[in-house]
């Protein structure tokens, strides 16, 4: 069973308030330490139920300074902490059977724990733009020279995933913040690797015979299921906690390949090309986000309070229906091609 422990930094006139969260069906042990300050109550937590743990811990806090949480993860712990068989109350069936309650949401972290890997990988600073540089100029060599081992490891870093996650991750949460930080870094990544790819096909000879640039001026209809799947189980890797496999599964579905080649294209005077190149960087960049938008709602991830929820809602509606519209057009466009 993963697990998490959860310092809590309680003051004394609090500390009863806090005995009801500790007797919650999520805590597996807990312990605490007194000084003259206040208390600091650690408890071990299913990994599953820390969301809810920590909606409740954050209706008692507040918005009082005093308080202070923090979690992290348990490698390890002794005795084992075994997966408990016993049946569920009527109670909890009757929760679990309520039409609105999303069918994985039980296998996923929690909401604080994705929203601050996803958010982190959305800051505009000179490191992104050195990766973006770096795998640019690599997936660019690597598909002049037609080498599929250096064009993967310019997918491996994939610096163009995280802001198209966060963009969907944005929408389903109503984070108007992340939406713009998501959508700034994400236009600002292709923009750079764009003019990089543009520069390099300007004083390079690309050959669309080769099959590393050729393959990315060919768009089928089956890109699109390719696209959705891939997308769908990378945010799943996300909301798993499985980071590593992240990678993995996004290598089929890399943004930065298509992007590279239309920048190579354009410099090189292959107009037409380049046109397909960019139809394809279309596809996965929608379907990216389509996909991460129905996962996190299948995920359950959604805002801690309900009228933040409601307007999360609309705003996914708006979204999931906007992305759908546009991959129909794209559908007609790759038909037409």
């Amino acid at each position: 069973m993963p697990l998490r422990q959860i310092e809590v930094v309680v003051p004394k006139d609090a500390k009863e308030d806090f005995k009801h969260l500790l007797s919650d069906n999520s805590v597996e042990h807990y312990w605490n330490e007194e000084s003259e300050s206040g208390y600091l109550l650690k408890a071990l937590v299913d990994a599953s139920k820390t969301e809810s743990f920590l909606d409740k811990a954050e209706q008692l806090m507040g918005k009082d300074e005093r308080y202070r949480l923090v979690m992290q993860d348990v490698e390890a712990t002794l005795p084992r902490v075994e997966e408990p068989e016993e049946e569920e109350s009527k109670e909890e069936e009757e929760e679990k059977s309520e039409p609105w309650e999303a069918p994985l949401s039980g296998v996923r972290v929690s909401r604080e724990e994705l929203y601050n890997e996803i958010s982190d990988s959305v800051n505009l600073s000179s490191v992104y733009i050195a990766m973006v540089t770096f795998s640019t100029i690599v997936a660019a060599l690597g598909m002049l020279r037609d080498s599929t081992a250096v064009v993967i490891g310019a997918m491996v870093i994939a610096p163009l995933l995280g802001p198209n996650v966060a963009l969907a991750l944005s929408t389903t949460l109503g984070d108007s913040d992340l939406l713009k930080k998501s959508v700034r870094t994400n236009i600002t990544g292709i923009l750079v690797a764009l003019l990089i790819s543009v520069v390099m096909g300007i004083f390079l000879s690309v050959d669309t015979t080769v099959y590393e640039i050729g393959s990315r001026t060919q768009v089928h209809l089956s890109d699109i299921a390719l696209a959705l799947a891939s997308g769908a189980a990378g945010v799943l890797a996300y909301t798993i906690g499985m980071s590593a496999a992240v990678i993995g599964v996004m290598v089929a579905v890399a943004l930065l390949p298509p992007l590279v080649t239309a920048g190579l294209l354009i410099g090189d005077m292959q107009f037409s090309a380049a046109y397909y190149a960019f139809l394809l960087l279309t596809t996965n960049v929608i379907c990216v986000n389509l996909a991460a938008v129905a996962t996190f709602a299948l995920q359950g991830v959604s805002p801690r309070t309900w009228y933040k929820a409601e307007k999360a809602k609309k705003i996914n509606k708006i979204a999931f229906a906007l992305w759908t519209f546009l991959l129909l057009i794209l559908a007609l466009l790759i038909f037409i091609a």
